[in-house]
């Protein structure tokens, strides 16, 4: 499913924190949001999933406006997982994985033998089945991210949102989240803050600085030593991955400012010119 913002610009008290963004997330595609922090990835997010309302422009789903869509389709077109876990749930892990399956219920039913089956499943894909009769509240950071994935998993979406979904996490299982989001064939969208997950996972990269979408495309393209440079302000260095072939950036501080109305050392310009 296509998912699609066209100028979008949010405002939150007053106060702009995106502005005239516009790119588009093909069916089946991973996206990945990048920049520093306050840059306006999350916020941009949240407009796709109805919390942020943008006050211009549009945010698409299979074509669609999703703030003219009633709540209950949205939440059946696109599931969310978000970084915020701190209004711990007074119920047991499975209860809060079949909180996935709301959407797709009708009054007080229950949930069925099909939905307990998703549930299971989708713990077992995460690696979490063994948390399935734990308090949630009890769980470490990590494993509660493991749990909310699952939660987003059984909503059987075609629109996944991931708002920086590798926090908590040890390497290992950062990875496994990437590989699993991945082969999902889900169209998603997750903000990262690591640029080598970015460069590693995804097919498509937006690159937000001060709330606006400065560079869009594939991470080999877009992922220029000038433009992190430009927008982290630290120098990177592009390397090949010598398993995947894909983009592997090395980074290390910026050179300290010249005292002022010193010039530097006539290489100087050649390293910034022609840095790999």
């Amino acid at each position: 499913m296509i998912v699609e913002f066209s100028d979008v610009g949010i405002a939150i008290g007053g106060s702009g924190i995106v502005h005239g963004a516009t790119f588009r997330v093909e069916p089946g595609q991973v996206a990945g949001l990048i920049g520093p922090n306050g840059s306006g990835k999350s916020t941009l997010l949240r407009s796709l999933y109805r919390v942020a309302r943008p006050h211009t422009g549009t945010v698409r789903v299979g074509g669609e406006d999703v703030w003219r869509l009633p709540p209950r389709t949205v939440a059946r077109r696109i599931a969310v997982m978000t970084q915020e876990t701190t209004a711990d749930f007074d119920l047991g892990v499975l209860d809060v994985v079949l909180l996935g399956r709301l959407p797709h219920q009708r009054g007080f039913g229950g949930d069925s033998p099909h939905d307990l089956a998703l549930a299971e499943r989708a713990l077992a894909r995460v690696g979490a089945t063994a948390l399935a009769e734990r308090p949630f509240a009890a769980l470490s950071g990590g494993e509660k991210q493991r749990v909310l994935l699952a939660r987003a998993l059984v909503q059987e979406s075609q629109v996944l949102v991931l708002d920086e979904p590798t926090n908590h996490l040890d390497i290992a299982f950062q990875l496994e989240l990437m590989r699993i989001v991945g082969d999902l064939g889900l169209t998603t969208l997750a903000a990262l803050h690591d640029l080598n997950l970015a460069a590693a996972h995804c097919d498509i990269v937006a690159v937000l600085r001060a709330g606006r979408v400065v560079a869009h495309g594939p991470p080999a393209r877009v992922l220029t030593p000038a433009l992190i440079r430009e927008v982290f302000g630290v120098r990177a260095h592009r390397l090949t991955h010598p398993g995947t072939g894909r983009p592997l950036i090395a980074f290390s501080s910026p050179p300290p400012p010249e005292p002022s109305g010193t010039p530097g050392p006539p290489h100087d310009r050649t390293t910034k010119e022609h840095a790999p």
